[in-house]
């Protein structure tokens, strides 16, 4: 990320984001609008995220200023790998832990190879069904609207590219999976899927996104280290102006 003293927010930035767990990504983009607000005295800065990370998942969220909020949509479609962690022999209704475990299933049968030939099968185009916990839009309502009434939604199922998937940690239950994917993927409903391929259940525990594009976690930065850069911007801003007095 370029040093924030030569930034400007109006005319437009591009900001890599470290993203905290338990924030949603609004948290994130409204934390930084403040700051900008804030320090810089900027009345209505215009920002937004390109691709939303769930509240308990955590890494690399884009995120746009000014002019630059028109490239949203083209950063969205760029490719995203993620490293999930899945405890098989157990479901959940959210396919995450934003849920409690609602049922259980053997993993006896499951063995190392058997996880990396099943993996194997969701390379390429797949089908996927989106989680009834999701932002997915049903008569104008958000699915996760009607689950969390305990209302169950039709979801169609969507077109998607897992490009590279690969098996980092086997150690039953749990198993470390390595995931780069095309817009749109849930892996959540990757983690459920997984499961019920392998004869199981299975839950996300765990979701760091490490990559958009050419984008990794390394060229990211927390909200504090923004908030931070923010204010050394301001206060510079300050004494320049002091100095031509």
């Amino acid at each position: 990320m370029q040093d924030t003293h030569t930034m400007d927010f109006e005319k437009g930035e591009v900001l890599y984001f470290d993203k905290p767990l338990k924030w949603t990504s609004f948290d994130l983009v409204n934390k930084a609008r403040y700051a900008i607000k804030r320090d810089l005295g900027i009345k209505k800065p215009k920002i937004g995220h390109a691709g939303t990370l769930d509240p308990l998942a955590t890494g690399v969220l884009i995120v746009c200023t000014g002019k630059k909020t028109k490239m949203i949509e083209q950063l969205q479609y760029e490719t995203k790998e993620y490293i999930a962690t899945v405890k098989l022999g157990e479901t959940t209704p959210s396919f995450d832990l934003e849920t409690e475990v609602d049922a259980s299933f053997p993993t006896e049968h499951i063995t190392k190879e058997l996880v990396e030939e099943t993996l194997k099968k969701f390379l390429g185009e797949i089908q996927q069904i989106p989680p009834a916990y999701s932002a997915v839009k049903v008569d104008g309502k958000r699915a996760y609207e009607y689950a969390r009434k305990g209302k169950e939604v039709e979801l169609k199922p969507k077109t998607l590219v897992i490009d590279e998937i690969e098996l980092l940690e086997y150690e039953l239950p749990v198993i470390k999976v390595r995931v780069v994917c095309s817009k749109g993927t849930y892996i959540r409903a990757l983690a459920r899927d997984i499961g019920e391929a392998l004869n199981s259940g299975a839950h996300l525990t765990a979701l760091r996104r490490t990559r958009i594009g050419d984008v990794t976690v390394d060229d990211c930065i927390s909200i504090e280290q923004f908030e931070f850069l923010v204010k050394s911007m301001a206060a510079l801003s300050k004494n320049k102006q002091e100095e031509n007095l």
